[in-house]
């Protein structure tokens, strides 16, 4: 199995759907743009969003146990995806990359 690098690639705040829909948050998303976080497949990195981390694991999943080509063609790199949060709000946008380094 080999490690995914998974780096946050945009982030973007629908400011007038938050005022217009959603209720007030304690709390929101805590990554930034060019944060990189390392997945064995398996478990969810350190430090990373929960609710991200059901959309992307997957995805992850299939790279880390290698997985090439997902929807035939998508990406021009087949050891990749481009992934976004479910989060209508805020959504982030993750690049899911294969390393070649194996998982122990």
């Amino acid at each position: 199995m080999k490690k995914v690098k998974i780096t946050v690639l945009r982030k973007v705040n629908h400011q007038d759907l938050i005022e217009k829909y959603e209720n007030p948050l304690e709390h929101a998303c805590d990554v930034n743009e060019g944060d990189i976080f390392i997945a064995n497949g398996w478990s969810k990195p350190e430090n990373f969003c929960e609710s991200a981390w059901t959309t992307l694991s997957p995805f992850v999943m299939t790279l880390a146990h290698g997985g090439e080509n997902i929807y035939n063609g998508w990406m021009k790199n087949k050891k990749s995806a481009l992934i976004s949060c479910n989060d209508g709000f805020r959504p982030v946008s993750f690049l899911l990359e294969t390393l070649n380094e194996d998982v122990y």
